[in-house]
């Protein structure tokens, strides 16, 4: 197969017709079977000339790409969607357009996109694609937001907006609440007018951290121990939350539970823990509570990538960004070249993860 048909393939272009060509050395990081992500993930470098792009085609810089869960589920072959194989890496992340094919209308020289669909594969230095399969976001907020906007926030906005009617001063509960979704829904939480108790678990420095969840606006942050000594909503001084957001799961959700309101909501988006969800019976009995799950992979194969919910919400975020009060999670970036040790950071569960890193091309 020649190196047109590779980059073709891995690209999800239709075959090029091109009259000029552009010299560019492209990188990407890829899969040809599942297993430990220090052992089966591969980097291609390759110097390819690109035929000129399609008419309605635009060609793409990547610039950051963050390290996801997802993408070590993915790899280790146990994620919820298997991908074929051989297969490029990166779930989220954005890029800069660096040409334009005549007929694209939308999408200029210098604006930042993110792909429209899933598992697009964006560990990778360049790419080129349709552009229909693109959302356009604006290329004035900080970057670390763009390669970080639409999974952990999109999470944090679809769950506060889709399982229950909150209203201004109502209390969200969540668990894991320094995760990048749990940073997210403090966040957008605040500026939706909800108020927010985080619990985390206690580690070295656990001031510092609460302190760090304060500053992005939590309203309370207690340990797992602090929680379940807490007299915070059995006092009276906060009315039991109608909404709870779960990402541990296990034993740990007993205490959650205990707090919700009759007929109230918890919402499952992980399970840290590796543990089954464990509730009370005399919960769905007594308080008549609801349990569901969240996947924001399915929420958008539902929502395409022309639906009004999916825009708004992306405009949402993107606002919220621009004027500051949506910020990145904590992060670090890393060169593609060190994907190696960045893999094998994000595969350790002997410590607490305390930055997301994020891959700059």
């Amino acid at each position: 197969m020649s190196i047109f048909a590779l980059f073709s393939k891995f690209s999800r272009c239709l075959p090029l017709k091109y009259v000029r060509h552009q010299h560019v050395n492209a990188s990407r990081l890829f899969l040809d079977e599942f297993g430990d992500p220090g052992k089966v993930v591969k980097k291609e470098d390759f110097s390819l000339e690109l035929p000129q792009v399609m008419s309605t085609q635009v060609l793409i810089k990547m610039v950051q790409s963050p390290i996801n869960p997802a993408d070590i589920n993915t790899i280790q072959g146990v994620y919820g969607v298997k991908p074929n194989l051989p297969f490029t890496l990166g779930n989220e992340g954005f890029g800069s357009i660096e040409e334009v094919g005549s007929e694209v209308k939308n999408l200029k020289v210098g604006d930042w996109v993110i792909p429209g669909m899933n598992a697009w594969g964006t560990w990778r230095t360049h790419a080129l694609e349709e552009e229909k399969n693109l959302l356009k976001i604006p290329n004035d907020i900080d970057p670390a937001m763009a390669a970080t906007l639409a999974v952990n926030p999109g999470t944090a906005y679809r769950m506060l907006k889709d399982f229950e009617k909150l209203n201004k001063g109502d209390i969200v509960l969540q668990n894991a609440a320094n995760s990048a979704v749990g940073q997210n829904v403090i966040q957008i939480a605040r500026q939706l007018g909800f108020r927010t108790v985080n619990i985390l678990r206690n580690r070295e420095g656990i001031d510092k951290l609460k302190q760090e969840l304060q500053d992005l606006g939590a309203d309370y942050v207690l340990t797992d121990e602090e929680f379940r000594s807490s007299k915070l909503f059995k006092s009276g001084d906060l009315a039991p939350p109608k909404l709870v957001l779960n990402c541990v799961s296990g034993k740990a959700v007993i205490e959650l539970v205990k707090a919700m309101a009759d007929n109230a909501t918890l919402v499952t988006y992980g399970g840290m823990s590796r543990q089954p969800l464990v509730v009370p019976t005399s919960a769905f009995i007594f308080k008549n509570i609801r349990l569901v799950g969240y996947w924001m992979t399915r929420w958008n194969w539902k929502h395409g990538i022309e639906s009004h919910e999916r825009r708004e919400m992306l405009d949402t975020l993107c606002a919220m960004a621009r004027q500051g009060a949506l910020k990145a999670p904590k992060h670090e970036l890393v060169p593609l070249d060190s994907y190696k040790d960045a893999l094998a950071r994000s595969c350790d569960t002997s410590r607490f993860h305390e930055a997301k890193l994020i891959f700059k091309f």
